[in-house]
């Protein structure tokens, strides 16, 4: 009885957010076309919500409302708009086909219009309820990056750059991409002792990471981010004090004398500050069905080489896990192995392992692997092997790899809630948001037919009713947001030149304009059949994606 009543509870969980998310965006769409269809004097017969067998009626003055039962559309049925259809003389007035073509445009653009107008507003009311924004501090930066030799060092601040105030992270990406190649005075505040220091930086050309983004190249710091490690611990031996007191590599400190750390460096911040002798340490042991528990040491160093002297260090260069029959494997790389050095070269961080094992080049010799192993210091040779990488944008891409996971750990990046009480700026915000999500849209379709966007990456209702129960859960803001990028997408997609959508019809209008006469019925005929077939094919094709991912 309890499974069955946690799969009605999973099932409502999906479907409810699932219609609020679709039922609202479909109606705001249907309900464009018949604003401005009444508007012109047209007589709307039918407006439905969802397609088929109808569910729900009630019929006012010449309207039929009603809601059908498959629920992933709707439609708003006027009087006249078959070509075919017979008017009378004293009807045609109020038939769709006998109105100007310029109206019968404005009735069509209508609809994606009123999507793209809702998401202004939706937008604008985020602004307003506030939005968890990341703040504008630097996260971990690596010691052999233009970033640390400029002296951007981990949890400062970022205030200014160029006397212009920063109050997010995104001000910040925004102002260094546009200024590729120019000197960048930034002012911030130091993370250990809130000092206030000017740096300057020039960003270099770079390869835009954003894929959405019409830019190809942006400026860029390399090494300047948000990302840091979270305080996830490696062991460096058995014979270690903390090892004996019960620490595990892959175990996390959230807790240093009651201080809560969820990053590294605030470890060693906490430690520092400490005015005792003895610092308390709460574990989070990386097993996840173990408790906390809380272990004493005794402090006689500062921080970093107190926790050097029981074998504590960042779990960054770290092997969690060994995958069976991999290139690591086969070398004898073990899970709790530290890896120190890679073909002579001291690493700081993961991403230089993938660097250097990325760049091995089929032919070559093994790479010489330097690691710890509980102490002791092993000597490896470790072929990468070729295997199948998913980018983020479902592109599959041929990588050397050891067949290794990390136990580094990323920290949750500083955030605020961002919001305003000016109903301009909460407009003119959601204008900007709007535009800026048109662009991603239009270039996603740009992506897809440039091959650098996985056609896998297409959803379907299943993933939208994923991402509307995930944000339906964490809380109304990022619910919201989801509801407006996705009426965007209906904006643009519906203003696709594909006969039966929207923007099919405007194509028919317009050759209508330009022409002074209609298509034949003939040639409109073939072109709705190949548009049903299009859509259809792909219709299918998101839902047999959506199923995919179901399964992997």
């Amino acid at each position: 009885m309890e499974l069955i009543t946690a799969y009605i509870q999973q099932g409502l969980s999906f479907i409810i957010p699932l219609i609020i998310l679709l039922g609202l965006l479909i109606f705001v769409h249907e309900l464009g076309h018949f604003l401005v269809a009444k508007f012109y004097g047209v007589r709307v017969e039918v407006f439905s919500l969802g397609f088929g067998k109808k569910l729900f009626k009630y019929k006012k003055g010449d309207t039929e409302y009603c809601l059908s039962l498959i629920p992933f559309g709707g439609y708003v049925k006027m009087f006249g708009d078959e070509p075919t259809s017979e008017v009378s003389a004293e009807d045609k007035k109020f038939a769709f086909n006998h109105k100007p073509v310029g109206q019968r445009i404005a009735i069509v653009l209508a609809g994606p219009l009123m999507n793209f107008f809702f998401a202004i507003v939706l937008f604008a009311a985020i602004s307003v309820i506030g939005e968890e924004t990341i703040l504008p501090m630097v996260g971990d930066v690596a010691k052999n990056t233009p970033a640390y030799s400029a002296g951007f060092r981990s949890g400062d601040k970022i205030v200014q750059i160029n006397s212009q105030p920063v109050q997010t992270w995104e001000n910040v990406q925004t102002l260094v991409e546009a200024n590729s190649d120019k000197e960048l005075t930034f002012k911030i505040e130091r993370f250990a002792n809130n000092e206030q220091l000017e740096i300057k930086a020039t960003p270099k050309l770079s390869p835009n990471k954003n894929i959405l983004s019409n830019q190809e190249y942006v400026g860029e710091v390399e090494g300047l981010s948000f990302a840091s490690s979270a305080s996830t611990i490696g062991i460096t031996s058995e014979q270690a004090p903390a090892y004996k007191a019960g620490l595990r590599t892959g175990d996390q400190i959230i807790e240093v004398n009651g201080v809560k750390t969820q990053r590294f460096k605030e470890v060693i911040a906490a430690i520092n500050s400490s005015a005792t002798d003895v610092v308390s340490l709460k574990i989070r042991p990386q097993d996840e069905k173990a408790t906390a528990y809380t272990i004493e040491l005794t402090k006689q160093l500062p921080a970093e080489d107190f926790l050097a002297a029981n074998g504590i260090e960042r779990s960054d260069l770290y092997v969690s896990k060994v995958v069976d029959g991999s290139a690591a494997s086969k070398a004898g790389l073990k899970s709790g192995d530290r890896i120190i050095s890679i073909k002579g070269s001291e690493l700081s961080s993961w991403q230089e392992v993938v660097g250097l094992v990325q760049s091995y080049q089929e032919g070559q010799t093994a790479l010489p692997v330097v690691i710890n192993r509980n102490g002791q210091t092993v000597n490896l040779e470790i072929t990468p092997e070729i295997t199948t990488q998913t980018l983020a944008t479902g592109k599959e891409k041929q990588v050397y790899a050891l067949g290794v996971v990390t136990a580094m750990m990323l920290a949750p990046p500083f955030t605020f809630v961002e919001r305003t009480t000016n109903p301009f700026s909460a407009i003119k915000n959601g204008v900007q948001k709007s535009i800026y999500w048109t662009q991603a849209t239009v270039m996603s379709f740009v992506r897809l037919i440039q091959n650098k966007v996985s056609a896998k990456s297409i959803g379907g209702p299943i993933m939208i009713g994923q991402l509307a129960s995930k944000t339906f859960a964490i809380g109304i803001s990022p619910f919201l947001k989801i509801m407006a990028i996705i009426s965007i997408n209906l904006f643009v997609l519906n203003l696709l030149p594909v006969p039966i959508l929207d923007g099919g019809h405007l194509v028919f209008y317009t050759i209508e304009a330009i022409k002074g006469a209609p298509l034949s019925m003939r040639k409109m005929e073939i072109a709705q059949q190949v548009g049903l077939f299009l859509l259809m094919g792909l219709m299918i094709f998101a839902l047999i994606n959506d199923v995919s991912r179901l399964f992997q």
